[in-house]
């Protein structure tokens, strides 16, 4: 089993990816980096922790031991913009969400880092998704893959002011098929604002692996840290958590609902 990340099988056709999760960063990484990068304050902070009703759904779930700042698993290794225009962070960040440096003068990832990260930390990450889905798509008539992700509610580099509660990304209707996206449209999700394919509309892995035509149907649900954390700091609020994650929970039944119903 590879190091670099953890994943649970489940007994449904459905797996939640937390590609932001993953804190760590290794050794000799790290010793490049400024004291600030080595916080990794542009985690997806405690997504492993508000979508833990998930096993018990059996919903497979997989999740990276390291940072985005060692690689972000939901870039396009070839360096692809996926918001054309828009201010945007690399494969392997240089710097923070608030243009702050990660790396200490002239010790950037050169080309052969870069692809020695591709290699140990992007394809085997990238690997157990693809063989998940094939081997879950042999058993099941439909599969869905949520990408998992949530961001400060404040961040002038991406978007100009508060962002909704409920981000939503299908690719603009490309991930996965307009029944599902009605059904996640028509969830009563108040008092939280939501949106779909507002200023995120599915990143790499949602674009990557959602082939609706042949069954596989992914989605993005980018959560306001707002809507659980004491911002702009990274401490878990138990009571907001508690209670947003009552709706998270209706958003993923109605996708587990979506992957075990016959055509």
């Amino acid at each position: 089993m590879n190091i670099s990340y953890q994943l649970t099988q489940g007994q449904i056709g459905m797996l939640i990816s937390m590609p932001h999760n993953g804190q760590l960063i290794p050794d000799d990484i790290a010793s490049t980096m400024t004291e600030k990068a080595k916080l990794v304050p542009d985690t997806d902070w405690y997504m492993d922790k508000l979508y833990d009703f998930a096993q018990a759904m059996g919903i497979a779930t997989i999740i990276p031991k390291y940072s985005r700042y060692v690689i972000d698993l939901n870039r396009d290794i070839s360096g692809v913009n996926l918001y054309p225009g828009a201010n945007s962070t690399e494969l392997c960040p240089t710097t923070a969400f608030d243009l702050s440096p990660l790396y200490l003068d002239g010790k950037s990832p050169n080309e052969a880092e870069i692809q020695r990260r591709i290699k140990n930390y992007w394809q085997p990450y990238h690997q157990a998704i693809a063989d998940t889905l094939a081997d879950m798509r042999q058993q099941y008539e439909r599969v869905v893959l949520l990408d998992a992700h949530s961001i400060l509610s404040h961040v002038p580099r991406f978007f100009a002011g508060k962002l909704p509660d409920f981000n939503f990304g299908n690719a603009d209707g490309q991930s996965c098929s307009q029944a599902l996206i009605d059904k996640v449209s028509a969830l009563d999700l108040s008092p939280y604002s939501s949106v779909v394919n507002g200023r995120f509309k599915g990143g790499y892995i949602t674009r990557a692996y959602g082939q609706p035509e042949q069954g596989i149907h992914a989605i993005q649900l980018e959560l306001s840290q707002y809507t659980y954390m004491d911002e702009p700091s990274d401490q878990y609020n138990q009571q907001k958590a508690e209670q947003v994650k009552v709706k998270l929970q209706q958003f993923v039944t109605c996708l587990a609902d979506f992957a075990n119903a016959k055509s």
